[in-house]
């Protein structure tokens, strides 16, 4: 992962939160001069991720903790695997210990989990995205993740793409509506962002196709039934994405239906964080 300054920022932040005025249990228990030795043990089968923000972290707490590193992002972990060991400040060390794994359980998570779904579709063309359901100010570990797993990316935020959902276009007066005025606001700010609207039946799909003016038509909560025929009705005038309510158990059904995209919002919203463990090897 590129740790930029924005993902150092809120590093620091989230230490912040758990530091706060100190450390006291290491500090009261621990000499300042306390060396040590810890492992990254692998408690539970999954994919691994967030070993540059778990190396970030122990820089923000002490950057003369050393890292030996064995294994990378992306890589199929087992139970009982080491990832890295750890020499430095014990003190340090421990005080690094909660926010590094908080950080690595949860994107290993998130990869684990991806990847689980990348698999069940892989004989497929279709590609799985996630989406903006991700914990606050964690989105760019979470979407890293996702990408760690295998998925794809979907828009980032606001700002990126125009989507232009249930709400919008009933609060516009329609769906012609909404796409005109989304198209004059972007002539108007000088914009050049891709506009995908929402469907919420094979009507919509029609006045869409009729009107124009977007790149990507959502079917919301359309049956994969539904979807093969809202993808034969666009015949590649527009990009299609599936979404609503789609789960592992389904996930195949909506991939053979010619569809180009499925968006996965359980990626980043409904995930077991991965059993890790940062613990004690020997005093050096």
């Amino acid at each position: 992962m590129i740790i930029d300054e924005q993902i150092k920022k809120l590093i620091a932040l989230t230490l912040q939160e758990d530091i706060a005025d100190g450390d006291h249990s290491s500090l009261s228990c621990i000499p300042v001069e306390e060396q040590g030795e810890m492992k990254l043990l692998v408690k539970e089968d999954g994919v691994l991720c967030g070993v540059d923000v778990a190396r970030e972290v122990l820089r923000q707490v002490d950057p003369n903790i050393k890292m030996e590193q064995y294994m990378h992002d992306g890589d199929a972990i087992v139970k009982g695997d080491i990832v890295f060991r750890l020499n430095g400040s014990a003190q340090k060390m421990l005080t690094a210990e909660r926010t590094v794994l908080n950080f690595m359980q949860r994107m290993s998570g998130i990869a684990t989990s991806s990847r689980e779904y990348v698999e069940l579709v892989k004989d497929t063309n279709v590609t799985l995205l996630d989406t903006r359901k991700t914990t606050p100010n964690m989105r760019a570990f979470e979407k890293y993740a996702v990408k760690i797993g295998g998925a794809s990316n979907h828009r980032f935020g606001l700002y990126d793409m125009m989507m232009l959902k249930d709400n919008h276009i009933d609060f516009a007066g329609g769906i012609e509506k909404a796409i005109d005025a989304a198209n004059e606001y972007q002539r108007s700010h000088n914009l050049n962002l891709k506009i995908e609207i929402e469907t919420r039946n094979l009507e919509d799909v029609k006045r869409v196709i009729e009107h124009g003016g977007v790149h990507r038509i959502m079917f919301d909560n359309f049956t994969p039934e539904q979807i093969c025929e809202g993808v034969k009705l666009v015949n590649h005038q527009f990009e299609t994405e599936a979404s609503g309510g789609i789960v592992k158990e389904t996930l195949h059904d909506y991939a053979v239906t010619g569809v180009d995209f499925i968006s996965v919002g359980a990626f980043t919203h409904h995930i077991a964080s991965l059993d890790l463990s940062l613990k004690f090897v020997k005093s050096l």
